[in-house]
């Protein structure tokens, strides 16, 4: 990244007020520091010179305090704007950043590293504070100061003043040799950081599983490993930093001595009067001081600019079109959902994920996917839902308005239409309540409960402290992936769409509880139409009809689509034992991947 790249300003509105009043109060600090000089150097020669005493110098001193004052004045009020124009870009940039990868759908995110994504959206932009803190008001005030000073050195000192300004560039061209260096250990270990950062999320989502195969302990000393490596990159980056602000204090310091040597000499000769001589020696660091400094702040703020960076890229990842919204369709009477001829290849993949598919499901009537992992059941779903855009084909749904393209219709009145249960299904943090309204927030609680009891979640919201005030998700009560699972369905059964897709539903039931939820799922299947991926034998059972997706060979090295079973790291495996779960394991349905 640019020491100012242009994307800041664009993608974060707030930084082109700061930056517009950093401008200012550099200006008026660097003209207060030569108003500051020109003070000091009249009353010190008015002493020496003529014997001026305190009632003589009193003008010049009140005028001294009050300089000082408004140069520390305006010195806070520049951190201040900083500190609050800080919170407000990072505001920005994570709004623009969620709401984008929102708009590249889910499609995009099974190529990336949730790990990364979530430290990049964290600590990444919150690195930002010193970028825009510290660095940003230091670069402009050293093209600033520099400049002000030589506009007051020059006319009064012309050798001191063409001194200055040919030791001026030794600093920045130090630091640009130095800050290659840099950038690239900082970049090193930023990477470091993300793998670092995906590695222990994996971790912590397979533990039951690391527990229930004996290998928490071998996972542990492999942080353990990633942790020091990080350690190492930091410290050394962290040296590199160090030296090279060494270096520029003493080329500062050498430059400063040869204007002072130059006026001593010619101060001696008598070529050269007393104030002048003081005003160029008290203002030539105030020219070095903002470019040290800028070096010292640049590795501080190397990260945020990095970080800054990858943002911008994800930022400028170009979404899929997406059409306006149009008014929500309403099904005909015996409507269906139809995949015509649909293919799709995930990029970087050896063979396709999906091959012609030619599929009309009816409402009224339940249609099973089945297959090996990785045939392309939850890929089928994905591409219905619009998280995937098909090689090949497209999907239509029978409306009123006829035979329509999802697609055309926008992604909010299309998903208004479908309810969508995953492999895994995610709880926010939020009450029990909360997470069951998810699709329908003005639900009552009558409602509420009679979707738990049709997803035969009574049991699971009765053990619970609080009941349905319980917090879950993130930060709250932990719940088994059976119970997570049935608070689902509850989800998908009180948004009430004509359209259920369904992705393994009963993963991680012990055979009663799937029995039972079966039976709910069959109850709410009625006039509607419905999809379900399925393995086990009891959502067979369920089914109208059965469509058998052909398997295919995957390396194992080929990254993961949707379809996958797994997910991008460990897949866990609930157990009643580890984690007072009412699931047991299922062999052949679940596969725990162990890195």
């Amino acid at each position: 990244m640019k020491a100012l790249d242009p994307r800041l300003l664009r993608y974060a509105r707030a930084s082109r007020t700061f930056l517009i009043l950093s401008v200012s109060v550099g200006t008026a600090l660097a003209l207060l520091a030569v108003a500051q000089a020109a003070l000091l150097a009249t009353g010190i020669t008015a002493v020496f010179q003529r014997g001026a005493d305190l009632n003589d110098l009193r003008g010049l001193l009140i005028g001294l305090a009050a300089v000082i004052a408004v140069r520390a004045g305006l010195s806070w009020l520049q951190d201040v704007a900083a500190q609050r124009s800080g919170q407000a870009v990072k505001a920005q940039l994570r709004q623009r950043l969620f709401a984008h990868v929102a708009r590249l759908g889910p499609g995009w995110l099974t190529t990336e590293r949730s790990g990364e994504l979530t430290a990049l959206a964290t600590r990444g932009v919150d690195a930002l504070d010193i970028y825009l803190a510290r660095y940003l008001p230091q670069l402009l005030l050293a093209v600033i100061a520099p400049a002000v000073v030589l506009a007051w050195v020059l006319p009064a000192d012309l050798i001191a003043g063409l001194t200055i300004a040919l030791t001026l560039p030794l600093i920045p061209l130090f630091m640009v040799l130095v800050g290659l260096s840099v950038a690239h250990r900082t970049q090193r270990q930023v990477r470091s950081l993300a793998v670092m950062s995906h590695h222990f999320l994996d971790l912590v989502a397979g533990l039951p599983t690391l527990k229930l195969f004996g290998r928490a302990k071998a996972q542990a000393r492999a942080i353990m490993d990633v942790t020091g490596e990080h350690r190492r990159a930091t410290m050394g980056t962290l040296r590199l930093a160090f030296l090279s602000s060494l270096v520029l204090e003493v080329l500062a310091t050498i430059s400063v001595a040869l204007v002072a040597v130059g006026i001593g000499l010619r101060l001696v000769s008598g070529s050269l009067d007393l104030r002048t001589a003081l005003l160029v020696l008290i203002l030539a660091p105030e020219a070095y001081l903002p470019l040290r400094q800028l070096g010292a702040q640049y590795h501080a703020s190397a990260e945020g600019l990095v970080a800054a960076g990858r943002v911008f890229e994800v930022l400028e990842t170009k979404a899929p079109p997406q059409p306006p919204d149009r008014p929500v369709p309403v099904l005909v009477a015996g409507g269906w959902l139809r995949w015509q001829g649909v293919s799709v290849t995930f990029p970087g993949r050896a063979g396709p994920a999906l091959t012609g598919l030619d599929l009309t499901a009816h409402c009224g009537e339940v249609v099973a996917l089945v297959g090996p992992s990785g045939s392309g059941k939850s890929t089928a779903l994905a591409i219905a839902l619009g998280f995937v855009s098909p090689d090949v084909g497209r999907v239509t749904v029978g409306t009123t308005d006829g035979d329509v393209n999802p697609a055309t219709l926008g992604r909010t009145a299309w998903l208004r239409l479908v309810s969508w249960l995953p492999q895994n299904p995610y709880l926010v943090a939020g009450t029990v309540a909360e997470n069951v309204r998810l699709g329908r927030p003005d639900a009552s609680e009558a409602e509420v409960r009679a979707a738990l009891a049709l997803a035969r979640a009574e049991d699971v919201v009765d053990a619970l402290p609080n009941g349905l005030d319980t917090v879950v998700g993130d930060g709250g009560r932990d719940l088994s992936t059976g119970q997570r699972q049935r608070l689902a369905l509850a989800r998908v059964y009180l948004k009430n769409a004509p359209i259920v897709l369904l992705d393994e539903p009963t993963a991680g039931l012990d055979a009663a509880t799937e029995r039972a939820v079966v039976e709910g799922i069959r109850s709410h299947a009625r006039g509607r139409i419905v999809v379900v991926a399925a393995h086990r034998p009891a959502l067979l059972a369920l089914a109208d009809r059965t469509v058998a997706l052909p398997g295919r060979d995957r390396p194992e090295s080929a990254p993961q689509g949707p379809d996958d079973d797994a997910d991008d790291g460990l897949t866990a495996v609930s157990d009643a034992r580890l984690v007072g779960a009412d699931t047991e394991p299922d062999a052949a349905r679940h596969e725990a991947v162990v890195p």
